[in-house]
């Protein structure tokens, strides 16, 4: 029913946003060139990998993130824009509008059996750690809320969720970690 729910709801608000995606690739191909999206292995499902699509935010190369962020990408992560491309994985079901977000594959062996855990549902473009602190909280807080979002899901805990992050998007909160542009690496525990 969620898969189905969530299909539904994506299909009806295209109208919405895929002007905005289009609007979004055109502004990066002009001011920061192509390729326009980034794309990378992520832990589905199971751990099962997919390819996931965002807007690219970053000038490929050597530096730190906040050395290779566009003024364009800063303004798309700090609005989640960036995001929109994952719109297609909730379409092909590879994703859901609500569950623990998609780590790269190269994280699955340092998971403990607790971490883990967050791959017994379908990931998401946001989540209950994302609406807690999205990434002004340590990885211990995001596996906690993930595992404690697959324990708890439910219809009305995603509706309250989308709610909260339509509010986290437009104040722009936790969007950064500190100083740091991007969470730093998963190094296991």
């Amino acid at each position: 029913m969620k898969r189905f729910a969530e299909t539904l709801l994506v299909v009806l608000s295209a109208p919405l946003w895929a002007p905005a995606a289009i609007a979004i690739a055109a502004a990066i191909a002009i001011a920061d060139g192509r390729p326009v999206l980034f794309a990378q292995d992520r832990a589905g499902l199971g751990g099962r990998p997919f390819r996931m699509l965002k807007f690219r935010t970053m000038r490929p190369g050597e530096g730190t993130d906040a050395e290779r962020t566009t003024h364009l990408g800063a303004f798309l992560r700090s609005t989640s824009l960036d995001e929109l491309p994952q719109l297609w994985h909730v379409l092909t079901g590879e994703m859901a509008l609500v569950g623990p977000r998609p780590l790269p594959v190269r994280y699955l062996p340092r998971y403990s059996p607790f971490q883990a855990r967050r791959h017994e549902t379908r990931p998401g473009i946001t989540g209950w750690a994302q609406v807690n602190g999205r990434n002004a909280i340590s990885w211990d807080e995001k596996f906690e809320f993930d595992v404690w979002y697959v324990d708890n899901r439910s219809f009305s805990l995603d509706a309250k969720i989308i709610a909260l992050t339509i509010l986290r998007v437009f104040s722009r909160s936790g969007v950064n970690r500190d100083a740091e542009t991007t969470m730093p690496e998963f190094t296991g525990k």
